[in-house]
């Protein structure tokens, strides 16, 4: 192999992988993520992923709960699906909305309704 070649196929990634480090530690030191050291090590240890995990941490600088329109609310609903039902949760045996209001229900735990026995005949053929 030319060593032109492998010093392109080395050097510019380790170029791009030190400028990114010094990046890091450059802006850490100057928006306030203390120690710059620190940041400049994950990014160095972690190549490219590290760069990436610095700057989800810096975007985190930047939250203001004034300016935050989520904030106080659980979840918002489109218009269009404030009509729906939610969907059962496990243990929920409360009957569906839409099933048939006519049948006797025995609270939770009861067993009316529910076939256990469903389709044993045909496994024991």
């Amino acid at each position: 192999m030319s060593t032109l070649l492998l010093a392109v196929i080395v050097g510019i990634p380790l170029a791009w992988h030190l400028g990114l480090t010094a990046v890091a530690y450059w802006d850490a030191g100057r928006v306030g993520l203390e120690p710059a050291t620190k940041w400049a090590a994950i990014t160095f240890c972690i190549p490219l992923f590290g760069f990436f995990i610095y700057l989800f941490e810096r975007s985190e600088l930047s939250y203001d709960p004034e300016t935050d329109p989520y904030r106080g609310n659980n979840f918002n609903i489109h218009p269009s699906r404030a009509d729906d039902t939610s969907l059962p949760s496990r243990g929920d045996d409360r009957p569906s909305p839409d099933g048939d209001w006519d049948d006797e229900w025995d609270g939770p735990g009861s067993s009316a309704g529910t076939d256990t026995d469903a389709g044993s005949d045909e496994r024991s053929r």
